[in-house]
Formats: structure tokens, C-alpha cells, sequence
């Protein structure tokens, strides 16, 4: 988020930060190890609804497009039903993702010259402010990135997942190396997808009130205006270095969790 939100820099002067490993080493200067961990209280708490939301809405989608819960779907179907799934976590992620995104911005050290004291303090001053409607700040531009990205995420573990079951055996028979590298891949082919809305999404998160009055439109204007489409990239890099790890665990805890109930109550 530091690298999506830093200010572009005036002329002759150096940026903020000039990639990654300068904004972890100047994070970790000033503010402590903990400064890389701003922000993780509301994602922490929606983590698990987000993600059962998520694979509801994928499953819902899938029931709504099949004849029966047997058939096969195609990628465009499965990409579909992916879209579906992202429409149904909009609702949790829009303002975690805007508390989170002030949260990781403050750069002070001293927790008296921060703004915002944490999660439910940043709840209570953006109501306070704007109402409901600065709470949910971002939501059109969250959908846009959650959809098709949601769509990917889906289409590609479940393309891996064909790919990598062994011919004459279920899904339910692939391998741990399997599933981790399948849900990894799903991860980076969705953030892939995902980068360029999420840049937006950040910046109309965390601009003051008033700075975007046409939403994401004035974003994406001023960013290919002044800084080029390139800018739409930004922190690329840690994205893409946590997005394999993170899905992989989260695909093999869905698939462990999956094989546990077909045990436990195989006629749920």
C-alpha cells in the first residue's frame, strides 16, 4: 500500500521509496519490526468470513450454471461463477480494505502522533466524518478488482487441478505438492489481474476527502497523466512474493477441510 499511495516526487527530488526492499528497510527502521505489520487487525478478523463468503459465492455460482451437481463446467463458466464470488465478498472487504489501507500509510512512529489508533478508532472517525458512505469509500473500485480477478483465481486452480490429477483418479486424490503449487498459481494469475484496480483502489482509499470527486475516473486520469501506466504497477513485487504462499495454504486448508467433511458428514 506504501508503494501504490506514495506521493509522486517533486522535481529533482528522490522518491519516497525506490522499490521494495527501501520501503522494508526504512520501515523497519523507523517505525520497528511491527511498522510491517500495520493495519492487520481488520484483515485478520475478516479473513476467515471473506474466504468462506468467497467459496460460497464460486459454489453458488457453479449450482446456478449446472444441470446437475455432477457436470463439468467450462473455463468461461468457471470463470463466471468466480465473478459471482467476488460480487458476494465485496461487502466484507470494501471497508477492511479501507481501514486497513489508512492503517498501513501512517509512517509515524509514536503512537500519540498517529492519526489513527487502530482499526475501530479508524471505523468511529470515518463515520464520524462521512457517514456510511466514507466507511464503504472504494466499493466500485474493490468490485472492479475483486470480480474479474475473483473469476481468474477460481478458473485457474480449477484448469491446474484438471491438469495435475492423475488420469483415472478424482481431485480428491491429488497430492499436497499438487494442490499447493495449484492454489500458489491461482494466487499469482490473480493478482495478476488484480494489481492495476488495487493501485486505484488504494489511492482513493487513502486520499482526504474531496481529492477524487468522480471516484476511480479521476484516479486512473491522474495516474496515466502524471506518472505513467507503469504506476498502475506498483508494489508488484511483494504482492506477487506473498500471493504464492498465501493461496497455497489457503487451497490446502479448503481441500483438507473438504476431504475432513466428506468424512465427517459425507450427506451434508
Amino acid at each position: 500500500v506504501r508503494l501504490q499511495t506514495m506521493p509522486k516526487p517533486a522535481p529533482g527530488e528522490p522518491p519516497m521509496f525506490k522499490g521494495t526492499f527501501d520501503c522494508l528497510s526504512k520501515t523497519i527502521s523507523k517505525e520497528g519490526f511491527f511498522g510491517l505489520y500495520k493495519g492487520m487487525g481488520a484483515p485478520i478478523v475478516g479473513v476467515a468470513p471473506i474466504f468462506a463468503v468467497s467459496f460460497l459465492g464460486f459454489g453458488v455460482g457453479k449450482r446456478l450454471q449446472q444441470t446437475n451437481p455432477d457436470e463439468d463446467l467450462t473455463y468461461v463458466q468457471l470463470f463466471q461463477a468466480g465473478m459471482l464470488a467476488g460480487v458476494f465478498t465485496t461487502a466484507i472487504m470494501a471497508p477492511g480494505e479501507r481501514i486497513k489501507c489508512l492503517l498501513q500509510i501512517q509512517q509515524e512512529s509514536s503512537v500519540a502522533e498517529r492519526k489513527y489508533k487502530g482499526p475501530v478508532d479508524v471505523a468511529k472517525q470515518l463515520y464520524r466524518e462521512g457517514g456510511i458512505r466514507s466507511v464503504y469509500r472504494g466499493t466500485g473500485a474493490t468490485l472492479a478488482r475483486d470480480m474479474p480477478a475473483s473469476g481468474m483465481y477460481f478458473m485457474t486452480y480449477e484448469w491446474l487441478q484438471r491438469l495435475l490429477t492423475p488420469e483415472g483418479q478424482s481431485r480428491s486424490d491429488m497430492s499436497i505438492g499438487r494442490t499447493i503449487f495449484a492454489g500458489g498459481m491461482a494466487g499469482i494469475f490473480n493478482w495478476a489481474v488484480a494489481i492495476p484496480p488495487d493501485v486505484l483502489k488504494s489511492r482513493l482509499q487513502t486520499a482526504p476527502e474531496g481529492t477524487y470527486p468522480n471516484g476511480a475516473r479521476d484516479v486512473i486520469r491522474q495516474i496515466l497523466k502524471e506518472e505513467g501506466v507503469m504506476s498502475l504497477y506498483k508494489g508488484f513485487t511483494p504482492i506477487m512474493l506473498r500471493a504464492f504462499p498465501a493461496n497455497a495454504a489457503c487451497f490446502l486448508g479448503y481441500e483438507v477441510a473438504l476431504k475432513f467433511l466428506n468424512w465427517a458428514a459425507p450427506g451434508l
